[in-house]
């Protein structure tokens, strides 16, 4: 009875505590981020010039950066103008030439007293008939003030009017347009992209010159306010994949967005899963074929990776160069990436199954030398492949993270050297250091990083069931992570389509390559609309005369 009511006590303060927080989390989003942005929210801009000088350096802590250049335009210089923006962000000879020049020389003969321009008159003059800019909007808020001004455009006041212009000048330094470092191309555009959304955006309308390519452009980040942008061709994407993004999307609630991995694990299907449900790349060719499937790709300002969804298993083992070559050499190619994959996830865990469980499966001339090599080694087959699997993943991450001039030799040296001193201490057998440098070359077949990631995460579990169980355990591990694969989704579509569920159409793209003029239709899954992608007949040879 005292247990009885111990539990009932406990159940009830947790209640009240989860309750007590979910009132804290509500009351919180009631209320704004911080003190500025209420104020932004409720005050528009001063008629006083001045007032709004000062209160934009108040609200930005008088920042250096922010360029703030008082002008007088109009006969005798009557009325009074000021341009800010931020040093950095704006090309500062365009503002100069195109609205500092224009105001203060095209302007001398317009006299404010007057009552050519009086009201607005005058700002309906400067916007049609004075700025020679492409991109200029009207501005009569400061929240939407400051978030121009930290964007890169030039903010154009005047003394007694509460209204202003916002003109898109942005020119700060930024990488130009070069070959992807973390995808090889051998075949294919040599392009990728930079940390400038726009300029990804035009690589891609450069490939896909259709008036159906849509963009949404928003912005996330309480703070960061990044610019995040959806991208799909209308007619080929699935209407309710393009509203699910947009919805996941529309739910972040975050302080700050600087690459797409924030975004990913919001708005991802498996949280718990070591594999990928998204699919990342640098090469505007990848994302321009994705969304001719059907895809809807995202876009974050400030990265060169751009993802796309909906994804599913087999996609990770592809290349966009498989299209580029012919069917027959893209087909063995695939098949080489998954037999690597497999050697990569369990080579080690094979080779600790056969020798501790299993010797009657080796033959015996190679089981009496494999015994003479671990003879005078003091530790079973798991620590064995344990320790160099985790001294080689050390070495890999040492040579990723130093500089390039000596990250390649330091890790290749420090292999070697390991490798060969622990042999002949006796403190792993030769065989097992073969077993390891087999299975990090195969790894390096996986051509994604997260899809290579998960394989050495879930390495390590298969040899500790190989190690306690032998070819059972392997077995029963692989049975296990089919049917997580199989339970995973993406966006609404099977992870493991078209293998599960199987879809016959889908085949001829999946670890075949059919020849193109058999790949006619597109993935079921992913695009309702619009199924026929070609319409090219079997070719055939010429008649000969």
């Amino acid at each position: 009875m005292r247990e009885m009511t111990l539990n009932f006590f406990k159940n009830k303060n947790k209640k009240s505590i989860k309750d007590k927080w979910k009132e804290i989390q509500k009351e919180t989003a009631k209320q704004p981020a911080t003190q500025s942005q209420a104020k932004q929210k409720s005050e528009p801009i001063e008629l006083v010039l001045t007032d709004n000088i000062q209160k934009i350096k108040e609200l930005l802590g008088n920042s250096d950066d922010i360029i703030t250049r008082e002008i007088r335009i109009g006969k005798d210089g009557r009325i009074k103008a000021c341009v800010v923006f931020t040093d950095g962000l704006v090309d500062s000879h365009a503002a100069q030439n195109f609205i500092m020049e224009s105001l203060m020389i095209d302007l001398r003969m317009i006299d404010a007293e007057t009552e050519t321009f009086t009201g607005l008159n005058l700002l309906s003059y400067l916007k049609d008939m004075v700025l020679t800019v492409g991109d200029i909007q009207d501005l009569d808020d400061f929240t939407n003030l400051l978030d121009s001004l930290l964007s890169g455009k030039v903010i154009l006041l005047f003394d007694g009017y509460s209204k202003g212009f916002t003109i898109d000048m942005k020119g700060w330094n930024q990488r130009s347009v070069e070959e992807p470092t973390t995808e090889t191309t051998i075949r294919g555009p040599r392009e990728g992209f930079t940390e400038n959304i726009r300029v990804n955006t035009s690589l891609i309308r450069r490939k896909i010159k259709d008036h159906n390519l849509w963009i949404e452009t928003r912005k996330i980040g309480k703070v960061s306010k990044t610019l995040v942008s959806i991208m799909y061709i209308k007619g080929i994407a699935d209407d309710k994949i393009v509203e699910e993004v947009r919805k996941r999307l529309n739910r972040i609630k975050i302080d700050s967005i600087l690459e797409t991995g924030y975004i990913e694990e919001l708005i991802q299907d498996g949280a718990w899963t070591p594999f990928p449900t998204m699919y990342h790349s640098e090469r505007p060719d990848a994302i321009a074929a994705d969304l001719f499937e059907g895809r809807v790709a995202i876009l974050v300002d400030g990265t060169p990776f751009v993802m796309t969804v909906p994804i599913v298993f087999a996609q990770f083992l592809q290349s966009p160069e498989d299209y580029y070559n012919r069917a027959d050499i893209t087909t063995l190619l695939r098949f080489l990436r998954y037999v690597g994959f497999f050697i990569a996830l369990l080579a080690p865990s094979l080779y600790i199954a056969i020798t501790t469980f299993h010797q009657e499966m080796l033959p015996t001339q190679l089981l009496i030398t494999l015994a003479a090599q671990r003879e005078g080694v003091p530790f079973p087959a798991f620590i064995e492949a344990l320790a160099m699997e985790v001294s080689f993943e050390i070495l890999r991450e040492a040579g990723l993270r130093m500089p390039k001039a000596i990250g390649q030799a330091v890790s290749i040296v420090g292999t070697l050297v390991i490798g060969t001193a622990a042999v002949e201490a006796g403190f792993v057998s030769a065989a097992m250091v073969i077993v390891v440098a087999i299975t990090a070359i195969a790894s390096f077949i996986v051509s994604n990083y997260e899809l290579a990631i998960a394989i050495r995460m879930l390495r390590f579990p298969f040899m500790a069931i190989a190690a306690s169980f032998g070819l059972f355990g392997i077995i029963v591990g692989l049975i296990a992570m089919v049917l997580h694969m199989c339970s995973l989704r993406s966006f609404g579509v099977p992870y493991m389509a078209p293998f599960g569920p199987f879809i016959k159409e889908d085949q001829k793209d999946a670890i075949f390559r059919f020849p193109r003029w058999a790949m006619s239709t597109r993935p079921r899954l992913f695009s309702q609309n619009n199924i026929v992608r070609e319409d090219t007949p079997f070719p055939k040879s010429p008649q000969k005369e």
